[in-house]
């Protein structure tokens, strides 16, 4: 018996076209599940569905804001209405700021940071992981059977190192950390909850990912790391297989920190 099998499993994963989306679908697909993604880049979903049907996957795309528990519902429906049930959901949807080129002047402030700007990223990293969660799990609940999993980051356990971001002129926003963190205390609050109705709620935290950044960032963040590089961005597919298969049947409310080592120095 393969443990790690996702076999006639069906996984939802938000934020499913972005660059580690693309991987944690791969995970479930390549493990025999079927994947449904979610995102607001119409374009870059339908590609990632024909691409992976090509492959032989089963897989659907639908677009969807988190932050709209309506279009989150009438998704759910149409799932429900293809395959009868929900097994996994990967809360993955988030908006990162990632610094290409220096600034004009220091973006981020904390001091000036837009109270627009914190109700935004709020909205899509933690309310969107909530609705998600709810509508979904509400699901799984029922059927007394599912998979929770966060995606959070090493910036869930501890604080960015604004020193990487100087020479860019810019700071990683708040707004990051406390999504991160909150996304922890959703985690145990969930994983605590739904015990009796039998749905594991886990969250993996990964390192940075190598994706062409600013070669003074990744020179700096490697001095940091006691593995001396960044992630390469197919290295987190396996615990996702883990934590979302039977292999991690014992386990709950916990958050797998794989970080090349950051966080503990």
């Amino acid at each position: 018996m393969n443990r790690y099998s996702l076999h006639d499993k069906i996984a939802v994963v938000t934020g499913g076209a972005g660059l580690l989306g693309r991987q944690h679908t791969l995970a479930i697909l390549e493990n025999g599940g079927s994947a449904v993604i979610i995102d607001i880049d119409k374009s870059r979903i339908s590609k990632l569905k024909k691409e992976f049907l090509k492959k032989g996957f089963k897989i659907d795309a639908f677009y969807g804001d988190v932050t709209n528990d309506k279009q989150i519902n009438e998704i759910k429906r149409k799932i429900l209405k293809k395959y009868k049930k929900i097994d996994i959901l990967i809360n993955n949807a988030e908006r990162d700021h990632i610094p290409k080129k220096k600034s004009a002047k220091f973006e981020n402030l904390f001091e000036k940071y837009p109270i627009k700007k914190w109700d935004e990223e709020l909205d899509i990293g933690l309310k969107g992981a909530f609705i998600c969660s709810q509508i979904f799990g509400s699901e799984m609940a029922k059927k007394k059977n599912g998979v929770i999993l966060n995606i959070a980051s090493d910036l869930s356990v501890i604080a960015p190192d604004q020193r990487l971001y100087s020479h860019l002129k810019t700071f990683k926003p708040v707004t990051y950390s406390v999504i991160k963190h909150s996304l922890i205390g959703l985690t145990k609050y969930l994983a605590s909850y739904w015990s009796s109705k039998k749905i594991r709620v886990n969250a993996i935290s990964p390192g940075g990912v190598f994706n062409n950044q600013n070669k003074t960032f990744v020179k700096k963040v490697k001095k940091l790391i006691p593995m001396n590089r960044m992630a390469n961005v197919e290295e987190y597919k396996e615990a996702i297989q883990f934590l979302c298969s039977d292999a991690s049947s014992y386990m709950t409310g916990q958050n797998l920190i794989i970080d090349g080592g950051r966080s503990i120095i």
